[in-house]
């Protein structure tokens, strides 16, 4: 994999119920929602599940996912393709974690900043 090695580690407050961001996170349709310019592979279930790969595209650069780790507070993603590494999220009332290892040239930092400043403004609007 060509890159650097990045680690990014962010944690914000969310005027949202635990549920919404639950929602937010989980659900695809509203995934494509907040993350875009992000891309999402067209045949993504209604919600992620333990054990699910899709793939989504920043610009010409494919991301493979392979969904490790869901549950009430938290999603825990393997990257590969365009970011070799993991996305960790955790949230609760009120607030959302975000946890972002890898080696990619993309800016990861600057990416994962933008995404949950996009998360924080679509959850505002789902009240």
């Amino acid at each position: 994999m060509l890159g650097t090695f990045q680690q990014s580690h962010i944690r914000i407050e969310i005027e949202a119920a635990h549920n919404v961001i639950y929602e937010s996170l989980l659900y695809s349709e509203q995934l494509r929602q907040w993350l875009w310019p992000q891309r999402f592979s067209e045949e993504m279930p209604e919600q992620l599940y333990q054990g699910l790969t899709f793939t989504s595209w920043m610009g010409p650069v494919a991301i493979e996912h392979q969904v490790e780790t869901t549950g009430s507070n938290c999603l825990r993603m393997l990257l590969s393709q365009g970011i070799d590494g993991y996305h960790e999220w955790c949230w609760g009332e009120g607030w959302v974690q975000s946890r972002l290892e890898g080696i990619s040239v993309l800016p990861l930092n600057l990416g994962q900043t933008f995404s949950l400043l996009r998360l924080r403004q679509f959850v505002s609007s789902q009240k």
